[in-house]
């Protein structure tokens, strides 16, 4: 792969960079997923006034996506500073919006099926109809979600990178990477920024065949085909 203007190993920088991407996004995703699971499924099945409070709180989450996830990332790194714990809390910040609008909606198409009405009426417990027929049946979208936000999550951070506001500069990045080609060198040696977007294209385009391919195993209507 060459090497940069200071005579580094692009190979070398770009594997190093591939952990901080992967530290991004499954940080994020694990966090931002857990946290809006945690919140749309109890509050949704709960019904009366926990419902009523999540409805409201669902006025909020429709404000907050009519803003793109990168714009609401860059005013809060803006706002925190520069640095990989704040990248992950602004992306964090950015998908909990959707993510639980997503699950939400699922749960509430899953409460009106004709085997949760049957479990209901024979006398189940809620955490039983929480736990063993809402639950697994959230999970396949529950992981394709994830894996989209995986994807997202680098690209933002990527996308941070490049705009000279996510990691700091003496973190070797994807998105830094390509700044720095972008800035300096990039038409004397345009192999500095092709294979640090390649990188990128080939993560993101892995996670996306992914996603689904596990919606096509968890999801029991898919699930035998």
């Amino acid at each position: 792969m060459g090497t940069d203007h200071a005579g580094r190993d692009v190979m070398s920088r770009v594997i190093h960079g591939a952990r901080i991407s992967l530290y991004v996004g499954f940080g994020a995703v694990l966090i931002g997923i857990t946290v809006g699971f945690v919140v749309a499924i109890p509050t949704t099945c709960a019904g009366g006034l926990v419902d009523l409070v999540d409805l409201s709180f669902q006025r909020l989450v429709d404000a907050m996506m009519a803003l793109p996830g990168l714009i609401i990332a860059l005013a809060i790194v803006a706002v925190l500073g520069s640095s990989l714990q704040n990248v992950i809390l602004a992306i964090i910040i950015g998908m909990l919006a959707p993510v639980v609008r997503t699950i939400r909606s699922r749960v509430l198409s899953l409460k009106e099926l004709d085997y949760v009405l049957a479990t209901r009426a024979i006398g189940a417990s809620p955490m039983r109809l929480v736990f063993r027929h809402i639950t697994p049946n959230c999970m396949a979208i529950v992981l394709v979600v994830g894996t989209y936000y995986v994807r997202l999550a680098i690209t933002i951070e990527a996308s941070l990178s490049f705009l000279g506001v996510g990691v700091p500069p003496d973190v070797p990045s994807w998105g830094g990477m390509l700044k720095r080609a972008v800035e300096e060198y990039g038409a004397a040696a345009p192999w500095v920024a092709i294979f640090p977007g390649l990188a990128i294209f080939v993560v993101v385009f892995g996670f996306n065949l992914l996603g689904d391919a596990l919606r096509d195993l968890w999801d029991p209507k898919l699930r035998g085909r």
